[in-house]
């Protein structure tokens, strides 16, 4: 386990927590979220989608909220239609996630994540990691720090030993 989190630290890439603190999103329930908000708290941004095989993940994603919120985790869903996945609107996403998985965490609205309609954050990530999700359910661990930890692609399920062992790391 040691060497595990070894071996992520010395693939954190430092990124200046007032580069994060730039970036909002529309909110699913109106308004925005402000990533700079959450300035220094981990922050998990995942790109979802309801009509995909990973869509189960949500369970994941809400019991891992449910475990380290206290300890100021973060949790950001980040629904996509980029793979063609997504239901119509955001109401529809909203109404499926609160029915099925009973999700409290934040969500944005429907949002590009890759291509030229990216949402910047994601252009952003892009530019300074080389990252670009690769299908639904890619995760982003950001650092208290603003720093990006790691990055998973849609088969590392949220409450997995990466995960955890990324946010052990001090």
């Amino acid at each position: 386990m040691r060497l595990f989190v070894a071996t992520l630290v010395m693939f954190v890439l430092t990124l200046p927590a007032a580069a994060l603190e730039r970036f909002t999103f529309p909110s699913i329930d109106g308004g925005t979220l402000d990533l700079g908000d959450w300035r220094g708290q981990p922050v998990l941004v995942v790109n979802t989608a309801s009509q995909c095989g990973f869509t189960p993940q949500y369970d994941g994603l809400q019991a891992l909220y449910d475990r380290y919120a206290d300890q100021g985790l973060v949790v950001l869903a980040v629904p996509s239609d980029d793979f063609n996945q997504e239901l119509a609107t955001a109401n529809e996403v909203k109404a499926f996630c609160e029915i099925n998985f009973n999700l409290t965490l934040p969500m944005t609205d429907i949002t590009h994540v890759r291509g030229p309609q990216a949402h910047p954050f994601y252009k952003w990530l892009r530019q300074e990691t080389g990252f670009t999700p690769k299908w639904n359910f890619n995760k982003v661990l950001i650092g208290p720090d603003g720093t990006v930890i790691e990055t998973y692609g849609s088969a590392t399920r949220p409450m997995s030993r990466p995960v955890e062992a990324a946010l052990a790391a001090p």
